[in-house]
């Protein structure tokens, strides 16, 4: 990878955010199905809506900007997804296996958080006026998707895996 300008930069962050909205296309549905707290499934699925939308959006900051993206997989993303798929796998289902589910998927969302603000702030350097709001929409829907899971953790889910825990310990 040789980058040399900030156009270059934006284009690969751009490609970076693109692979890793498509790559939780995949697991969104998989994160769905293993999670048994009705609630947590629900805002997976609605997730999985978003996240669609979001790849949309990225079609049309790619035909506002006159950008051509590069075919590049986010490792960061497939990192993110194959800790999910270690939850799924080495948590019996159950309310344990919530939890984890959402703080695997809150991993995903500051991720999607830093990646977002990070295009919002070079397309804003590098003039792309037209974009910025197609952006910023995006960045708002993960900040409140993060929020969602913050609130269901705090709402039942962890005090939910702490009760079904066999022992309890508690921190000095």
């Amino acid at each position: 990878m040789s980058i040399k300008t900030l156009e270059e930069l934006f284009v690969h962050e751009l490609s970076d955010i693109y692979s890793a909205e498509k790559q939780l296309t995949k697991a969104l549905p998989r994160m769905a199905r293993a999670a048994t707290n009705a609630q947590l499934v629900a805002a997976f699925e609605s997730h999985l809506e978003e996240t669609h939308g979001q790849v949309e959006r990225i079609d049309q900051v790619v035909e506002a900007s006159g950008v051509k993206l590069k075919r590049i997989k986010c490792a960061a993303m497939e990192g993110l997804v194959e800790e999910s798929k270690e939850v799924i796998e080495e948590i019996e289902k159950g309310a344990v296996r919530d939890a984890a589910l959402i703080a695997a998927a809150q991993r995903v969302e500051h991720y999607e958080i830093a990646g977002y603000g990070t295009l919002l702030a070079l397309a804003r350097q590098l003039g792309y006026d037209k974009i910025e709001g197609l952006l910023k929409a995006t960045l708002d829907e993960e900040k409140a998707a993060d929020k969602k899971l913050t609130e269901l953790a705090l709402g039942g889910a962890n005090q939910a895996a702490q009760r079904s825990s066999p022992t309890q310990s508690k921190a000095a």
